[in-house]
């Protein structure tokens, strides 16, 4: 990767290029440092509409410094600091900003360390950008608290296409609250909920018998040690990835549901092998859900 050195040499050039609009420097391991100097020059480039960031170690700091001028970006239509190490701080700096970026259709966050306090900011971006298509917190630590937030403002959503929440530590209460969600019809764009890789058990069921606004519910288990399928409801108290599920969602309104049940075999190996699945990114992730959860209210 170029490093900080690199991303200090990379600004001196950008700040010249006013109508630049795509930039991607992933996998270079600008770090904080480098993330700040890439900063200075950014809120110049008034026609950027894609920015990538993945897997550059920028941590909180680093967030704090594009929000610092992500808001000069009025164009700016996509934006990836996924595999960065940024908490919940770093998570709140960019969402306060972000709200503002009205053109914003694609938020990447994934394989951070953002907890309930993060998500909880995060959701404000969900009403604030109308033109949001796509949210992936997936391989982050929202737990049920976060997801209730995210649930709270679904309803409002009018252009969400995709939320990805894979491997969040998500139980039964956030789970809960998205069926209640769901139940109620309101997503009306919403054609992909992700929650596989979370603790949710019986509340597939439900997922399963969602009534309203949907077409078609399509649910996807993948259990741990497992070569043969199994309901999620009697499988998922004794695995050790307890519910990994899809639910794709096809809107044509006023159909009901139908449910399809799809056991996905894997390979019977040891006991204690952790959840192997892709997300929508094509990505292939270990992450054993083991930290506690941090008590948290909404801001």
């Amino acid at each position: 990767g170029i490093g900080v050195e690199g991303a200090g040499s990379l600004a001196g050039v950008l700040g010249k290029c006013k109508a630049l609009a795509h930039v991607d420097i992933t996998g270079n391991r600008v770090g904080a440092g480098g993330a700040g100097m890439l900063a200075r020059v950014l809120g110049e480039c008034k026609a950027l509409a894609h920015l990538g960031l993945r897997q550059n170690s920028i941590g909180d700091e680093g967030a704090a410094s594009l929000a610092g001028v992500l808001g000069e970006c009025k164009a700016l239509a996509r934006l990836d600091v996924s595999y960065n190490d940024i908490g919940d701080e770093g998570a709140e700096r960019l969402a306060d900003v972000l709200g503002g970026c009205t053109a914003l259709a694609h938020l990447g966050l994934k394989w951070n360390i953002i907890g309930a306090l993060g998500a909880g900011r995060l959701a404000g971006v969900l009403e604030a950008c109308k033109a949001l298509a796509r949210l992936d917190l997936s391989y982050n630590d929202i737990c049920d608290q976060g997801a209730v937030q995210l649930a709270e403002v679904l309803r409002d959503c009018k252009t969400l296409a995709q939320l990805e929440l894979m491997s969040n530590r998500i139980g039964a209460q956030g789970a809960g609250r998205l069926v209640w969600v769901l139940r109620l019809g309101e997503c009306k764009t919403l054609t992909r909920l992700d929650l596989r890789g979370n603790y949710i058990g019986d509340e597939a069921g439900r997922l399963a018998g969602l009534q309203g606004g949907c077409q078609r519910v399509a649910l996807s288990s993948v259990f741990s040690g497992s070569s043969s399928g199994q309901p999620i409801s009697s499988a998922v108290s004794g695995s050790v990835c307890p519910a990994a599920i899809i639910i794709m969602v096809s809107l044509t309104h006023g159909t009901g549901c139908t449910s399809t049940w799809e056991s996905l075999k894997v390979p019977d190996k040891s006991p204690s092998r952790e959840c192997q699945c892709h997300d929508a990114d094509g990505d292939q992730a270990h992450k054993s859900p083991s930290r506690e959860c941090v008590t948290a209210t909404k801001p």
